[in-house]
């Protein structure tokens, strides 16, 4: 099919990959513009954007797609059916209208649980035992639209964020390649219930409040791998904990229990988390026992929330 395909990270870029093995025409690109990032915040394509200059595929990075002569560029390409995962940008309705067979989302959850912009973050988050992705037909509203395919997939109880996203990347590759070769599909309607909204990930969610129980601390901390990073304060110092499993344990929350190098065991508001990787600001991440070894730490020492 001769498509237009619209992505910016690589949850995307690996739908992308797909379709053109595939063999579909990809005739035109859409992706957000160039961001700074690194040390010395340098602005760098995106990796839709470096996928697509590498297969030769024209690159359009407007800001905003309500601009009628953005909606005649993307009109003048002809394409049959435009595919959209994780963009970033909303989509009109004029835009939603151009392709004969409308616009394909692919979304990382079981629709309509977390419709919205971080729905593998906040699976993790909620404790779900499973989520999956959905192949969806894009209306106006956020992720409301009839799904066309789906599929299942368990959460594993050491699930992070990064490794959930890599599952969900490759299985939403899979169905859209798989949803072009069937196309036109039934379209099923999303059930009125059940709806959750998947808000984006703010920064400040990843600082740990030693109070909760250990078990809703430790997805946190997998959650929030590889971003932002559970994040707290160490004897004034910031450390991001990358690695957790709940342990028994019980004291004052934020109180360490033990340290030796089989972890720091910290007590929490039910329980207690024993840390398995961590990293102080500025320096790598560290198993606790190269932790300790740099850093003595003792039981009765306090983890908390603030500086």
């Amino acid at each position: 099919m001769k498509l237009i395909f619209a992505g910016t990270p690589e949850f995307a870029a690996q739908s992308l990959s797909a379709i053109l093995a595939a063999g579909h025409q990809v005739a035109l690109v859409l992706t957000q513009p160039d961001r700074p990032s690194g040390r010395g915040m340098t602005l760098r394509p995106s990796p839709v954007k470096a996928l697509a200059l590498a297969s030769g595929i024209e690159v359009f990075q407007p800001l905003t797609l309500k601009d009628p002569a953005v909606q005649e560029r993307l009109h003048a390409v002809g394409a049959e059916v435009m595919v959209v995962a994780a963009y970033g940008l909303i989509l009109p309705q004029a835009v939603l209208d151009l392709p004969r067979y409308g616009c394909l989302n692919i979304h990382a959850s079981l629709l309509p649980r977390w419709r919205g912009a971080a729905p593998i973050q906040r699976a993790i988050l909620a404790g779900d035992t499973e989520t999956g992705v959905c192949i969806m037909q894009m209306e106006a509203g956020l992720d409301t639209g009839p799904v066309l395919l789906s599929d299942r997939l368990p959460l594993a109880s050491d699930e992070t964020a990064g490794s959930l996203h890599d599952k969900l990347a490759d299985l939403g590759a899979r169905l859209i390649v798989n949803a072009l070769e069937k196309i036109p599909l039934p379209a099923v309607p999303q059930s009125d219930t059940g709806i959750t909204y998947a808000a984006k990930i703010e920064k400040a969610e990843a600082l740990l409040d030693w109070r909760l129980p250990a078990a809703e601390i430790e997805r946190k901390v997998r959650a929030f791998n590889p971003f932002p990073g559970a994040a707290t304060v160490l004897e004034g110092v910031p450390v991001k904990i990358w690695r957790a499993v709940a342990v028994p344990g019980g004291a004052a929350p934020g109180t360490v229990l033990a340290a030796d190098r089989h972890g720091i065991v910290v007590a929490c508001g039910d329980g207690a988390l024993c840390l398995g990787e961590l990293q102080k600001a500025g320096g790598k991440r560290l198993s606790a026992a190269q932790f300790l070894s740099g850093n003595a730490l003792s039981p009765g020492a306090v983890f908390s929330s603030t500086p």
